[in-house]
């Protein structure tokens, strides 16, 4: 197995055989991925946090959770983004415990690209006010739902044992409501 090894250190290796051979248990190459990906998991954790050190902190975390749950990844292209995913969640979590409400007009402003002009500003805020509204319009329970998992960052396995449901059960309804919120952003009438 070491005669197959692919030269993580020459840059040969494109993201796809890097992840392939981390998910086969290759340290070296998960290593060469934490290498690759850290600097944009950071920079995604400190848009959303605002403060290096937590940031820090938060980056770290994603690379252990990842470690873990890297097999579970079925696109060996969309690892950045995976791991960008994970780095929101946390970041958001952590907004959470510490008592800040991750949709906060402050937070939702935070998230704008400093470079971003009026236009584009003008056009995210709308989009978030269209958001809000659509949220609004749901039904209890599609809205708890897509607020506990999206906003709350809470796992199926806490949904389900808020609403004292299956995990199942939590999908299902969480593909509901999303697609209800869909049609209601479309739209925008009462989505049933």
């Amino acid at each position: 197995m070491v005669a197959n090894r692919i030269p993580l250190t020459t840059g040969q290796a494109s993201r796809e055989q890097v992840v392939q051979r981390a998910q086969a248990g290759d340290r070296a190459a998960y290593g060469e991925l934490v290498r690759r990906f850290a600097p944009a998991v950071y920079a995604t954790a400190l848009t959303r946090l605002g403060n290096p050190v937590e940031a820090e902190e938060i980056a770290q975390e994603v690379f252990v959770h990842s470690m873990s749950k890297l097999g579970q990844l079925r696109d060996a292209r969309c690892v950045g983004g995976w791991l960008r995913q994970i780095a929101i969640r946390l970041a958001l979590g952590r907004l959470t415990r510490r008592g800040q409400s991750s949709d906060s007009a402050e937070q939702l402003q935070g998230l704008t690209a400093a470079d971003a002009g009026p236009l584009d500003q003008l056009i995210r805020s709308e989009d978030q006010q269209r958001l809000r509204a659509g949220l609004g319009r749901l039904k209890p329970l599609d809205r708890a739902m897509l607020e506990a998992f999206y906003l709350r960052c809470r796992s199926l396995r806490e949904i389900s044992h808020e609403f004292q449901v299956p995990i199942g059960t939590i999908k299902r309804r969480l593909h509901v409501a999303r697609g209800r919120l869909k049609r209601q952003l479309e739209t925008g009438t009462s989505a049933d």
